[in-house]
């Protein structure tokens, strides 16, 4: 037998072999490697419908050799049933004279009497006057290429139209593929964020998204999805973002062993969902301290240890500091408003808030001070000391009479029966936010209580 026989192959289709003291051997060879090698599985057949190439993923296939299908007129009797090989063969002869690729699907015949649904390419095979001299038919199993199909499939929609960002990152934790809802999300166009550093897109939350991908290329895919929080860079700032991401490792399925490529990340923005459950639990941590404000306050005997009560309550996970300054009368100057302090919470060890006592010396305001505009405006008031650096922060925080630390302030008015009693500031350090409008209305809150308890504490003799 032959070496092209012996591979699965015949010269019927080819030139003719060449002559002794050539290497046609090594043609044949080669030839057998290649067919043998694909991944597909492939048969072909002459002008007369004689089996003239047969490869090993054929043989997996139906189970039928080389040896046993190479030189078998058409499928007859041994693939195809026998009602069945007429048809079969006209459709596949057919593409002798049809340009192009033809697509079939038949069910052939195992060696062990099973049958098999495939998917047939076949198309015409040009001898050496260029004429159509058989046909080759590429054939796989139809479950297996639905699979590839729907795996494509799946692949075009999470790149093109999911409703979630979809980036596919190197091992070297670059985006090498993103979707448009991922482009957009990342404030850049589709092709402008591949290949970057994650770093030149984040300006936050870039340590903890390069760990997670760190970790799923070393360890697989972590068992539930995580909730990382980042900042967008823009040309209109940066934008805070909430991202429920979900990650899996991508491997070569050609590889032997499993070869990691990257990283599959999706992620869906949770931020709006996210930020409405803080504001949620926010409001009632806050109603809570109010109603326990309320409680506590009721228990003293001397109101003016309400109003102390009343700021304490209000200060956790709220403020900083606190401090109140009371409207002093100032004869022969009905246009200023003259502040004392009465109550402030220690700048030292932490600790309940001091009254200083009902009267005293005035604090030395300037006209332009936060609690002075507070008072003369009957509103709330907010400041900050902005992007100055840690010893410019500290000098604005002293030159109000704050506590040095101090770089945001909030001062609301103490009003009781149609007067204005005076101010409540609350301040915080470089470590928190700004004071936002939501916490102006807490803040208000909390003023009007404390301006009842300092009222009363007017009206009840020093001595009850």
């Amino acid at each position: 037998m032959s070496a092209s026989r012996r591979s699965g192959t015949t010269d019927e289709l080819g030139p003719d072999e060449p002559g002794p003291g050539r290497e046609g051997s090594d043609g044949s060879d080669l030839l057998a490697a290649l067919l043998d090698g694909m991944d597909a599985a492939l048969c072909a057949f002459d002008a007369h419908g004689t089996v003239t190439h047969w490869n090993r993923e054929a043989e997996r296939i139906l189970g039928w050799s080389a040896d046993e299908a190479v030189g078998r007129a058409g499928f007859a009797g041994w693939a195809v049933r026998s009602a069945d090989a007429e048809e079969v063969e006209a459709r596949l002869m057919s593409a002798m004279d049809a340009p192009g690729r033809q697509v079939n699907e038949f069910a052939l015949l195992t060696k062990d009497g099973g049958r098999v649904l495939v998917r047939t390419q076949s198309a015409a095979v040009p001898g050496p006057d260029g004429k159509p001299a058989g046909v080759y038919c590429a054939f796989s199993e139809v479950h297996a290429q639905i699979d590839l199909e729907r795996s494509i499939a799946l692949s075009e929609a999470l790149l093109d139209d999911a409703s979630w960002g979809v980036v596919l990152v190197d091992a070297d934790l670059r985006p090498a593929v993103v979707n448009a809802h991922a482009a957009r999300a990342l404030g850049a166009g589709r092709t402008a964020v591949l290949g970057r550093p994650l770093g030149e897109l984040l300006a936050q939350g870039v340590e903890e998204l390069e760990s997670a991908l760190t970790h799923v290329l070393a360890e697989g895919a972590p068992p539930a999805p995580a909730e990382l929080w980042v900042s967008v860079r823009g040309p209109e700032g940066e934008r805070r973002r909430c991202w429920r991401s979900g990650f899996v490792r991508l491997a070569s399925p050609l590889a032997e062993e499993p070869v990691p490529l990257g990283v599959g990340w999706l992620f869906q923005d949770v931020t709006e969902a996210r930020q409405g459950e803080q504001e949620a639990s926010l409001l009632r941590f806050r109603a809570q301290q109010l109603h326990r404000a309320a409680r506590a306050a009721a228990e003293c005997e001397d109101p003016a240890e309400a109003v102390t009560v009343h700021l304490d309550f209000a200060l956790a996970g709220f403020a900083d500091h606190a401090l109140i300054d009371r409207v002093a009368e100032c004869p022969g100057d009905a246009g200023s408003v003259r502040l004392v302090r009465i109550a402030a919470t220690p700048s030292g060890a932490p600790g309940p808030s001091r009254l200083d006592g009902r009267a005293g010396l005035p604090v030395r305001y300037a006209e332009s001070h936060p609690a002075v505009q507070c008072v003369e405006r009957s509103g709330s008031v907010r400041a900050g000391a902005g992007a100055l650096s840690a010893e410019d922060a500290r000098a604005w925080a002293l030159a109000r009479q704050w506590p040095q630390d101090a770089v945001h302030a909030l001062c609301t008015v103490l009003r009781s029966r149609g007067r204005t009693l005076g101010a409540v500031t609350f301040l915080r350090g470089a470590g928190r936010q700004a004071f936002e409008r939501s916490d102006a209305m807490y803040a208000e809150d909390v003023a009007v209580r404390i301006a009842a308890s300092l009222d009363l504490a007017a009206l009840v003799p020093p001595d009850h």
